[in-house]
């Protein structure tokens, strides 16, 4: 299966000053280009490498789409390819960043990883799955059953929510009008059970989070519990964490109004800032004293 990476790079800057190398998830039903490469192109022009991919059955990458029955070969690509553009930079301090199902992807590497990242930031993350959102019944229930009988069926599994995750109109149309967007409808049978998995997993391993995090959610985020957010990071061992549940907003944080879309991405710069900026200090002062 060929998958589709990218990588930005800070114009005219020499390699002593990056601040370090940030790989980013995207999450269900969109990629790694159209609205998401603006946070890409953003956090690049503060002087990180950024690097991402299409998850298999989305953007360019090939499979079938919306289909991951198993998480496991999607981690195993973001792996593949993060190490590769980590090992140029070797120097370089290295973050994660995950949007909705990419966070709960970025939390599973970091803990199949432990000790390679240097911190992970879960922007509206899949940690839980809102009761909003949750199959009604009695398609919860029986949802093992179809994801077995029927892995690729795309029956209705969740509740009606029409648009509530881009809260701006205008945003709404311009990702439906994505001319790369594959993806519409319901998730696959297979791929809803895989998700219900996936939050279980997360929020059951929590607590073997250790590295810098910072995770920013929507209170009123209809299709990833925020409660959720909340215990992983009440679960989190780090001694370095950071939880800014956001008033009113949804559950895709840049599809907010301009004021907001600033309040959080703000918060998530400096933080990235801040946190490599340290390391490199840190790294220069060691350096200095061996000397």
């Amino acid at each position: 299966m060929k998958i589709f990476t990218q990588k930005w790079v800070p114009d005219s800057i020499a390699p002593t000053r990056l601040r370090g190398v940030v790989a980013m998830i995207h999450g269900y039903k969109t990629e790694s280009t159209w609205i998401f490469e603006l946070t890409a192109v953003a956090i690049a022009k503060l002087g990180f490498i950024v690097c991402s991919l299409d998850i298999q059955g989305h953007g360019y990458s090939e499979g079938l789409q919306g289909h991951i029955p198993k998480i496991q070969p999607v981690i195993d690509d973001c792996t593949k390819y993060f190490d590769s553009v980590k090992s140029e930079y070797p120097k370089s301090p290295s973050f994660l960043y995950g949007e909705s199902l990419g966070g709960a992807i970025a939390t599973l590497i970091v803990l199949k990883q432990k000790g390679s990242w240097n911190g992970l930031v879960l922007n509206g993350a899949l940690c839980g799955i809102s009761n909003k959102f949750k199959p009604v019944w009695p398609v919860e229930h029986f949802l093992p059953l179809a994801a077995f009988l029927a892995p690729n069926w795309r029956i209705v599994v969740s509740k009606p929510l029409k648009s509530k995750s881009y809260k701006e109109e205008w945003k709404r149309n311009l990702v439906s009008n994505n001319p790369n967007r594959r993806i519409h409808g319901k998730p696959p049978a297979a791929t809803a059970l895989e998700f219900t998995r996936i939050c279980q997993v997360v929020r059951k391993r929590s607590h073997e989070l250790e590295l810098p995090l910072l995770i920013v959610h929507g209170e009123d985020d209809l299709v990833s519990d925020s409660n959720s957010a909340k215990l992983v990071y009440e679960s989190s061992k780090s001694s370095d964490k950071t939880l800014k549940i956001f008033p009113g907003m949804w559950h895709m944080l840049i599809g907010e109004p301009k004021e907001n879309v600033d309040l959080v991405f703000e918060t998530i710069f400096l933080w990235l800032q801040d946190r490599a900026d340290k390391i490199v200090v840190n790294t220069t002062k060691t350096a200095s004293t061996a000397y």
